[in-house]
């Protein structure tokens, strides 16, 4: 049996498993580690400038790709401690990636030892495990458990650390021999189905939620293949959202408080019988539950059991990986179909998408400062449809969300149940290296561009090419339009006089230096006119410069965007909720 250090069989391990890209930062308690990449030569890594970019970074990687688990590596103490947001967030919206720190000695553990900290401990609550390994010949043992947990179920994030003695403890490890545990995702049976469809047959205005659990199986085509056949109307989540293209005929929008279409929320409010797939009733896709469930009936199918009912009591529920489930639902729905047991819904149907084309939100505003809807008609205009979308939290994503589009899978990649200021620009960082050849743009508001700018130096080093739109309004912009409720503007307001620059004026920070500091390039907008044409610009300086491309626009001060606490109560600020003929991409859908 071959002899090795245990980093060395770590590392190899993640090569078997296919989990070779990884980015993190070198230290004292992980050198081991890196030692072990560098020799062992199979293992593509990226240096962050931040641990929590490097966790980020991961989390953007594995979202890229079905398959791809992102790794994260840090050394032992505050390294750990920063990654814990990433793999937050990575847990929050069942993503797998694997995180992997330095610690002290196992015999210097819990003896005040520099940078020695109970991180299994404190990552459990946001990881499928978390765990400090003690002794060496573990090691391949709980890598190989991580790469099942990751994979099996709801997937989500693992910590491994690994005490420097540890690390470098020689093993007996055959690479050779090693195969991957296996993973067995649990699968909806043929009654269940049947009961699922008897209740959606029953309908007069049925629809289906498509949630990210079928992101995360693979089955967009099933999916549609299961709208095609029974002719129903297709919603979705944030999580969901590409899962059918906007522009096909029975995709219905997005349903929601924030991140939602208008013509989405009213097709689900006329709704009977509700089939959510895959999707975990998250409360800004809900809203108030009192006004969500009235009147309808809801079929929950999802992978994790304690889902089920968790947030509330459906009629009925299916434990189910959502393509297993699919994949026989689109079976029974044709035998039905054959069968004349298929009710005509194409009146329905019909109803839908006459909301879509008239329920719209204003687009096409030629005010200078420029408003932040006319900054999404133009990209709709200037980014084709293969474009992959990156973005978290604020103001930024909500209206991102209402008035861009999406046609395909994993071209809306977005931190949704955690939402932490600053994930874009890592995890866009992380997307382009795993999809080197895809036209990646990320959107941000000015705040969470500054969360974690430095790792644009990440993008220029590492020829990682991206357009990052930062929308400039000088404002906390959510939470400022939040405070409304107190009648207060508090402490909300990034604006100050930049003395080195008359560029931004009194809006403070000049992002456009910054970004040219940094290695990257930079463009400004201040003309709603200039705005297409900037966009198309800064692609191909991406795509030539092989470097991030800022484009920085700014945006008058204060804007409101529709947002509510109920589905039938979201303020549309009157003036701006018009037809389509006011929203020009808008028109696109319907062609």
């Amino acid at each position: 049996m071959p002899r090795m250090r245990a980093v060395d069989a770590a590392v190899a391990i993640l090569e078997k498993e296919n989990a070779t890209h990884a980015f993190g930062l070198p230290g004292a308690a992980i050198n081991p580690f890196y030692d072990a990449m560098r020799k062992h030569g199979g293992i593509h890594h990226v240096l962050a400038r931040h641990v929590e970019g490097a966790s980020h970074m991961a989390d953007g990687y594995t979202r890229a790709e079905r398959g791809n688990i992102g790794v994260c590596i840090g050394t032992s103490g505050p390294a750990g401690t920063d990654m814990i947001t990433g793999l937050y967030a990575a847990w929050a919206d069942s993503m797998p990636i694997l995180c992997i720190t330095g610690q002290a000695p196992v015999a210097k553990l819990d003896k005040e030892d520099f940078q020695a900290v109970d991180i299994a401990s404190i990552a459990a609550p946001v990881t499928k495990m978390a765990k400090t390994v003690l002794e060496a010949a573990q090691v391949p043992g709980v890598f190989a458990k991580a790469f099942q947990l990751m994979r099996s179920g709801r997937p989500g994030p693992v910590l491994i650390d690994l005490p420097i003695d540890v690390q470098l403890a020689e093993i007996e490890f055959d690479p050779d021999t090693y195969e991957p545990l296996p993973v067995v995702q649990p699968a909806a049976t043929r009654p269940q189905v049947d009961k699922a469809l008897d209740m959606l047959l029953a309908a007069e205005r049925p629809i289906v939620i498509a949630g990210g659990g079928i992101v995360n199986a693979g089955a967009e085509a099933e999916l549609v293949e299961l709208a095609e056949t029974l002719g129903v109307p297709v919603v979705s989540t944030l999580m969901g959202w590409g899962a059918i293209p906007d522009d096909h005929p029975l995709a219905s929008g997005m349903v929601g408080i924030q991140t939602s279409q208008r013509y989405a929320n009213a097709t689900f409010l006329e709704s009977d019988v509700v089939l959510g797939i895959g999707n975990r009733w998250a409360n800004r896709h809900t809203g108030g539950l009192d006004v969500y469930r009235q009147g309808r009936t809801f079929i929950h199918v999802d992978i994790e059991p304690t889902q089920i009912g968790r947030v509330f009591a459906p009629e009925y529920g299916i434990v189910s990986d959502a393509g297993a489930f699919l994949r026989t639902a689109v079976e029974v729905a044709k035998e039905r179909k054959a069968a004349g047991q298929v009710p005509d819904w194409s009146t329905w149907a019909d109803d839908t998408r006459g909301r879509k084309g008239t329920l719209q939100r204003k687009t096409n505003f030629p005010e200078t400062p420029i408003k932040p809807q006319r900054v999404y008609q133009e990209m709709n205009r200037a980014f084709d449809r293969d474009t992959v979308y990156v973005t978290t939290i604020g103001l930024s994503q909500i209206a991102g969300a209402q008035f861009l589009h999406t046609y395909a899978s994993r071209h809306w990649i977005n931190a949704g149940q955690a939402g932490p200021l600053g994930w874009t620009g890592p995890a866009a960082l992380g997307v382009a290296a795993a999809l080197p050849d895809a036209n990646v743009v990320a959107l941000s508001g000015d705040y969470d561009f500054q969360f974690m700018l430095e790792e644009l130096a990440v993008g220029a080093q590492h020829h990682l090419p991206y357009v990052h739109v930062v929308v400039n309004n000088a404002y906390l912009g959510l939470i400022r339009q939040s405070q409304r409720a107190f009648d207060m503007d508090y402490h909300v307001s990034l604006a100050f006089e930049n003395i080195n620059s008359t560029e931004v004026a009194e809006y403070g920070v000049d992002h456009v230096k910054v970004a040219e500091g940094l290695g990257c390039k930079a463009l400004r907008v201040t003309d709603p006119e200039d705005l297409e044409s900037s966009f198309t610009k800064a692609r191909a300086m991406a795509q030539e410069s092989r470097v991030p491309v800022v484009v920085e626009v700014i945006l008058e001060r204060v804007t409101n965007i529709a947002m509510g606490v109920q589905l039938d109560g979201v303020n549309e600020f009157e003036d701006l909720a018009l037809s389509a003929t006011d929203s020009p991409t808008a028109l696109a859908l319907l062609d």
